[in-house]
Protein backbone atom coordinates (compact mmCIF):
# COMPACT_ATOMS: atom_id res chain seq x y z
CA UNK A 1 0.00 0.00 0.00
CA UNK A 2 1.30 3.47 -1.20
CA UNK A 3 1.37 5.80 2.17
CA UNK A 4 -0.84 8.40 2.29
CA UNK A 5 0.38 11.82 4.34
CA UNK A 6 -2.12 13.35 6.39
CA UNK A 7 -0.85 17.58 5.26
CA UNK A 8 -0.64 18.73 1.80
CA UNK A 9 1.92 21.55 0.67
CA UNK A 10 -0.89 23.86 0.89
CA UNK A 11 -1.35 23.00 4.23
CA UNK A 12 2.37 24.46 5.42
CA UNK A 13 4.99 27.24 3.99
CA UNK A 14 7.07 26.34 1.08
CA UNK A 15 10.71 27.69 0.75
CA UNK A 16 10.51 30.88 -2.19
CA UNK A 17 9.94 29.73 -5.45
CA UNK A 18 8.83 26.21 -4.46
CA UNK A 19 5.17 27.52 -3.53
CA UNK A 20 3.43 25.27 -6.46
CA UNK A 21 5.43 22.09 -8.73
CA UNK A 22 4.33 20.88 -12.03
CA UNK A 23 4.38 17.37 -12.05
CA UNK A 24 7.55 16.34 -13.56
CA UNK A 25 7.99 13.48 -16.74
CA UNK A 26 10.62 10.76 -15.64
CA UNK A 27 11.98 7.73 -17.31
CA UNK A 28 12.72 5.27 -14.48
CA UNK A 29 14.03 1.34 -15.09
CA UNK A 30 12.93 2.11 -18.76
CA UNK A 31 9.12 3.50 -17.92
CA UNK A 32 7.60 6.97 -18.33
CA UNK A 33 6.49 7.54 -15.03
CA UNK A 34 4.98 10.98 -13.98
CA UNK A 35 5.99 11.87 -10.78
CA UNK A 36 3.84 15.09 -9.13
CA UNK A 37 5.67 15.57 -5.75
CA UNK A 38 2.82 17.61 -4.28
CA UNK A 39 0.21 15.24 -4.52
CA UNK A 40 0.50 13.99 -0.83
CA UNK A 41 -0.22 10.12 -1.77
CA UNK A 42 3.23 8.86 -2.75
CA UNK A 43 2.82 6.61 -6.28
CA UNK A 44 2.84 2.89 -5.66
CA UNK A 45 5.46 2.59 -8.18
CA UNK A 46 7.91 4.44 -6.40
CA UNK A 47 6.56 2.92 -2.79
CA UNK A 48 6.94 -0.35 -3.92
CA UNK A 49 10.33 -0.35 -5.02
CA UNK A 50 12.16 1.84 -3.12
CA UNK A 51 14.26 0.28 -1.42
CA UNK A 52 15.47 -2.55 -4.00
CA UNK A 53 15.85 0.01 -6.51
CA UNK A 54 19.83 0.53 -8.07
CA UNK A 55 19.98 -3.16 -7.06
CA UNK A 56 20.12 -2.98 -3.70
CA UNK A 57 20.20 -5.96 -1.99
CA UNK A 58 17.77 -5.68 1.60
CA UNK A 59 13.70 -5.31 0.65
CA UNK A 60 13.35 -4.25 4.69
CA UNK A 61 15.72 -1.56 7.01
CA UNK A 62 17.79 -3.38 9.84
CA UNK A 63 15.11 -3.92 12.64
CA UNK A 64 15.63 -0.87 14.92
CA UNK A 65 16.18 -2.86 18.07
CA UNK A 66 19.95 -4.19 15.98
CA UNK A 67 20.13 -1.07 14.35
CA UNK A 68 20.46 1.10 17.76
CA UNK A 69 22.67 -1.78 19.97
CA UNK A 70 24.87 -1.69 17.28
CA UNK A 71 25.02 2.02 16.72
CA UNK A 72 25.55 2.91 20.08
CA UNK A 73 28.55 0.34 20.82
CA UNK A 74 30.13 1.73 18.08
CA UNK A 75 29.57 5.36 18.69
CA UNK A 76 31.95 4.51 21.99
CA UNK A 77 34.26 2.95 20.18
CA UNK A 78 34.61 6.35 18.00
CA UNK A 79 34.53 8.28 21.78
CA UNK A 80 38.02 5.59 22.47
CA UNK A 81 39.22 6.67 18.91
CA UNK A 82 38.50 10.62 20.27
CA UNK A 83 40.65 10.26 23.17
CA UNK A 84 43.44 8.48 21.45
CA UNK A 85 43.23 11.08 18.58
CA UNK A 86 43.81 13.76 21.22
CA UNK A 87 46.51 11.92 23.39
CA UNK A 88 48.67 11.33 20.14
CA UNK A 89 47.98 14.74 17.65
CA UNK A 90 46.48 12.23 15.02
CA UNK A 91 44.15 13.89 12.59
CA UNK A 92 40.96 12.70 10.60
CA UNK A 93 39.52 14.58 7.13
CA UNK A 94 36.04 12.57 6.19
CA UNK A 95 34.58 13.83 2.94
CA UNK A 96 30.92 12.25 2.62
CA UNK A 97 29.61 12.76 -0.58
CA UNK A 98 26.51 11.52 -2.60
CA UNK A 99 23.52 12.68 -4.24
CA UNK A 100 20.62 14.82 -2.64
CA UNK A 101 18.89 12.67 -0.47
CA UNK A 102 21.64 10.17 -0.29
CA UNK A 103 21.34 10.17 3.93
CA UNK A 104 24.95 12.41 4.22
CA UNK A 105 23.87 14.97 6.96
CA UNK A 106 22.04 11.65 9.21
CA UNK A 107 24.86 9.53 8.69
CA UNK A 108 27.50 12.72 9.67
CA UNK A 109 25.11 13.18 12.79
CA UNK A 110 25.33 9.70 13.73
CA UNK A 111 28.99 9.97 13.56
CA UNK A 112 29.35 12.66 15.69
CA UNK A 113 27.00 12.41 18.36
CA UNK A 114 29.23 11.11 21.04
CA UNK A 115 32.27 12.76 20.24
CA UNK A 116 33.75 15.74 21.96
CA UNK A 117 32.65 18.62 19.73
CA UNK A 118 35.27 21.38 20.14
CA UNK A 119 37.60 18.65 18.65
CA UNK A 120 35.39 17.23 16.37
CA UNK A 121 33.44 19.56 14.19
CA UNK A 122 31.29 19.11 10.78
CA UNK A 123 31.78 21.47 7.90
CA UNK A 124 29.23 22.49 5.46
CA UNK A 125 30.33 25.53 3.34
CA UNK A 126 27.61 28.08 1.75
CA UNK A 127 28.19 28.68 -2.23
CA UNK A 128 31.23 30.62 -2.49
CA UNK A 129 31.57 34.33 -2.08
CA UNK A 130 33.23 37.23 -4.63
CA UNK A 131 36.59 36.50 -2.28
CA UNK A 132 36.55 32.89 -2.44
CA UNK A 133 36.06 32.86 -6.40
CA UNK A 134 39.00 34.62 -6.64
CA UNK A 135 41.00 32.33 -4.68
CA UNK A 136 42.57 28.92 -5.46
CA UNK A 137 39.67 26.45 -5.92
CA UNK A 138 40.53 24.36 -2.78
CA UNK A 139 41.66 27.28 -0.29
CA UNK A 140 38.07 27.75 1.02
CA UNK A 141 38.31 23.98 2.15
CA UNK A 142 41.94 24.08 3.40
CA UNK A 143 40.97 26.79 5.85
CA UNK A 144 38.76 23.79 8.14
CA UNK A 145 41.67 21.42 7.88
CA UNK A 146 42.48 20.09 11.61
CA UNK A 147 45.05 20.58 13.71
CA UNK A 148 46.42 18.01 15.94
CA UNK A 149 44.09 16.04 17.52
CA UNK A 150 41.18 17.32 15.58
CA UNK A 151 38.52 15.00 13.70
CA UNK A 152 36.88 17.11 10.93
CA UNK A 153 34.08 15.88 8.22
CA UNK A 154 32.73 17.50 5.45
CA UNK A 155 29.43 17.67 4.27
CA UNK A 156 30.06 17.70 0.56
CA UNK A 157 33.39 18.95 -0.29
CA UNK A 158 35.60 20.01 -3.78
CA UNK A 159 34.07 17.58 -5.54
CA UNK A 160 31.20 20.00 -5.97
CA UNK A 161 32.80 21.15 -8.79
CA UNK A 162 32.71 17.24 -10.25
CA UNK A 163 29.14 16.97 -9.40
CA UNK A 164 26.44 19.91 -9.39
CA UNK A 165 29.21 22.55 -10.49
CA UNK A 166 29.22 20.32 -14.03
CA UNK A 167 25.93 19.43 -14.25
CA UNK A 168 24.47 22.57 -13.57
CA UNK A 169 26.81 24.67 -15.56
CA UNK A 170 28.48 26.32 -12.46
CA UNK A 171 32.11 26.02 -13.99
CA UNK A 172 33.59 26.08 -17.06
CA UNK A 173 34.88 23.29 -19.20
CA UNK A 174 38.28 24.20 -19.00
CA UNK A 175 37.81 24.56 -14.64
CA UNK A 176 35.93 20.64 -14.86
CA UNK A 177 38.87 19.45 -16.35
CA UNK A 178 41.67 21.36 -14.37
CA UNK A 179 39.52 20.08 -11.19
CA UNK A 180 39.84 16.17 -12.38
CA UNK A 181 43.71 16.50 -13.55
CA UNK A 182 44.85 17.97 -10.59
CA UNK A 183 42.54 16.44 -7.18
CA UNK A 184 44.44 13.31 -7.37
CA UNK A 185 48.02 15.14 -6.61
CA UNK A 186 46.19 17.41 -4.05
CA UNK A 187 44.59 14.57 -2.57
CA UNK A 188 47.96 12.80 -2.31
CA UNK A 189 49.65 15.89 -0.53
CA UNK A 190 46.65 15.17 2.54
CA UNK A 191 47.96 12.05 2.89
CA UNK A 192 51.71 13.01 2.70
CA UNK A 193 51.16 15.50 5.15
CA UNK A 194 49.84 12.35 7.54
CA UNK A 195 46.40 13.12 7.75
CA UNK A 196 44.09 10.18 8.14
CA UNK A 197 41.99 10.77 4.66
CA UNK A 198 38.62 9.56 3.71
CA UNK A 199 36.18 10.02 1.02
CA UNK A 200 33.16 8.11 1.23
CA UNK A 201 30.43 8.22 -1.09
CA UNK A 202 26.62 7.54 -0.48
CA UNK A 203 24.80 5.77 -3.51
CA UNK A 204 21.22 6.01 -3.35
CA UNK A 205 18.17 4.19 -6.05
CA UNK A 206 16.05 6.62 -7.93
CA UNK A 207 13.36 5.56 -6.68
CA UNK A 208 14.69 5.62 -2.86
CA UNK A 209 15.85 9.75 -3.90
CA UNK A 210 12.40 10.59 -5.07
CA UNK A 211 10.62 8.86 -1.81
CA UNK A 212 12.94 10.64 0.61
CA UNK A 213 12.32 14.52 -1.87
CA UNK A 214 8.58 13.38 -1.45
CA UNK A 215 9.24 13.32 2.66
CA UNK A 216 10.70 16.60 2.32
CA UNK A 217 8.43 18.22 0.07
CA UNK A 218 5.54 16.80 2.59
CA UNK A 219 7.36 17.63 5.83
CA UNK A 220 7.06 20.97 7.74
CA UNK A 221 9.82 20.09 9.81
CA UNK A 222 12.25 19.22 6.66
CA UNK A 223 11.18 20.94 3.55
CA UNK A 224 13.32 23.75 4.09
CA UNK A 225 15.86 20.71 2.41
CA UNK A 226 14.26 20.61 -0.50
CA UNK A 227 15.23 23.34 -3.08
CA UNK A 228 14.88 24.11 -6.51
CA UNK A 229 17.97 22.53 -7.32
CA UNK A 230 16.57 19.61 -6.15
CA UNK A 231 13.59 19.66 -8.69
CA UNK A 232 16.47 20.22 -11.54
CA UNK A 233 18.47 17.41 -10.13
CA UNK A 234 15.26 14.77 -10.23
CA UNK A 235 15.27 15.46 -14.16
CA UNK A 236 18.89 15.04 -14.81
CA UNK A 237 19.41 11.95 -12.86
CA UNK A 238 20.99 10.24 -16.04
CA UNK A 239 23.90 13.70 -16.39
CA UNK A 240 24.55 12.54 -12.62
CA UNK A 241 25.21 9.45 -12.98
CA UNK A 242 27.72 10.09 -15.91
CA UNK A 243 29.52 12.66 -13.75
CA UNK A 244 29.59 10.54 -10.45
CA UNK A 245 31.44 7.10 -12.90
CA UNK A 246 33.78 10.13 -14.65
CA UNK A 247 34.76 11.21 -11.29
CA UNK A 248 35.18 8.02 -9.40
CA UNK A 249 37.54 7.08 -12.40
CA UNK A 250 39.61 10.00 -12.71
CA UNK A 251 40.34 10.69 -8.51
CA UNK A 252 39.99 6.98 -6.77
CA UNK A 253 43.45 5.78 -6.09
CA UNK A 254 45.84 4.16 -3.90
CA UNK A 255 47.03 7.45 -1.92
CA UNK A 256 42.86 8.64 -1.77
CA UNK A 257 40.53 5.83 -2.50
CA UNK A 258 36.53 6.19 -3.04
CA UNK A 259 34.51 4.17 -0.05
CA UNK A 260 31.45 3.53 -1.63
CA UNK A 261 28.28 2.61 0.77
CA UNK A 262 24.73 1.74 -0.47
CA UNK A 263 22.10 4.05 1.31
CA UNK A 264 18.97 3.01 0.42
CA UNK A 265 18.68 1.91 4.22
CA UNK A 266 20.29 4.59 6.46
CA UNK A 267 20.78 2.58 9.03
CA UNK A 268 22.91 0.10 7.25
CA UNK A 269 25.25 2.83 5.64
CA UNK A 270 25.26 4.46 9.14
CA UNK A 271 26.61 1.34 10.59
CA UNK A 272 29.22 0.88 7.41
CA UNK A 273 30.88 3.63 7.37
CA UNK A 274 31.53 3.94 11.29
CA UNK A 275 32.86 0.66 10.98
CA UNK A 276 35.62 1.37 8.23
CA UNK A 277 36.45 4.64 9.94
CA UNK A 278 37.59 2.70 12.96
CA UNK A 279 39.08 -0.50 11.11
CA UNK A 280 41.39 1.90 9.42
CA UNK A 281 43.19 3.05 12.27
CA UNK A 282 44.53 1.64 15.49
CA UNK A 283 43.93 3.54 18.13
CA UNK A 284 44.27 2.88 21.76
CA UNK A 285 41.81 0.10 23.30
CA UNK A 286 40.57 -0.85 20.26
CA UNK A 287 37.46 -3.35 20.50
CA UNK A 288 37.74 -5.34 16.75
CA UNK A 289 34.80 -7.78 18.30
CA UNK A 290 32.38 -4.64 18.65
CA UNK A 291 33.65 -3.18 15.03
CA UNK A 292 32.80 -6.36 13.71
CA UNK A 293 32.55 -7.06 10.22
CA UNK A 294 31.62 -5.20 6.89
CA UNK A 295 28.54 -6.48 4.99
CA UNK A 296 30.03 -6.80 1.25
CA UNK A 297 26.47 -6.08 -0.21
CA UNK A 298 26.59 -2.65 1.75
CA UNK A 299 30.15 -1.33 1.58
CA UNK A 300 32.60 -1.63 -0.95
CA UNK A 301 35.73 0.18 -3.17
CA UNK A 302 36.11 2.25 -6.00
CA UNK A 303 34.25 2.61 -9.27
CA UNK A 304 34.07 -0.89 -10.39
CA UNK A 305 32.41 -1.84 -7.20
CA UNK A 306 29.73 0.82 -7.58
CA UNK A 307 29.33 0.36 -11.41
CA UNK A 308 28.63 -3.68 -10.63
CA UNK A 309 26.47 -3.11 -7.65
CA UNK A 310 24.13 -1.29 -9.85
CA UNK A 311 23.90 -3.28 -12.52
CA UNK A 312 24.94 -7.04 -11.35
CA UNK A 313 22.22 -9.49 -10.20
CA UNK A 314 21.29 -8.63 -6.48
CA UNK A 315 20.43 -11.03 -4.40
CA UNK A 316 17.11 -9.75 -2.04
CA UNK A 317 16.74 -10.14 1.31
Amino acid sequence: MATEKKNTTAEKPQPAGMENLKPLKLTIAGKERVFDIDNPKLPDWIDKHSMTSGNYAYEKKLPGEEYIKTIEALQVELVKLQYWMQKSGQRVVVLFEGRDAAGKGGTIAAVHQYMNPRTARNVALTKPTETERGQWYYQRYVAHFPSAGEFVTFDRSWYNRAGVEKVMGFCTPYQYEKFLAETPGFEQQISNEGIHFFKIWLNIGQEMQLERFHDRRHSPLKNWKFSPIDVAGIKLWDDYTKARDIMMERTHSLASPWTIVRSNDKRRARIAVIRHLLSAMSYEGRNDAVIGTQDANIIGSGPDFLIAGEKGPATVK
